[in-house]
């Protein structure tokens, strides 16, 4: 069994990726060769504002429902 020598002393069972492929980290989900969607982070930042707006508005909309229902009893 190889034991790797990592930072603090530390050992690891695993065995150092031999030959890995530098299109393997995360920076390849970025590239014009990624599948699925192009998408920037602008673009993710303003779907994920617009999400929680969406979810803020439906807990208001269902407080105004419930005090109105409750004021009819």
């Amino acid at each position: 069994m190889h034991c790797c020598r990592v930072m603090g002393g530390a050992t690891t069972s695993a065995p150092p990726s031999v030959g890995s492929d530098s299109r393997s980290n995360m920076l390849w989900f970025y590239t014009d060769d990624a599948p699925g969607l192009k998408i920037s982070p602008t673009v993710v930042l303003i779907m994920t504002l617009c999400f929680i707006a969406f979810v803020a508005a439906l807990h208001i909309f269902g407080k105004i429902y419930r005090a109105k229902a409750g004021a009819g009893l």
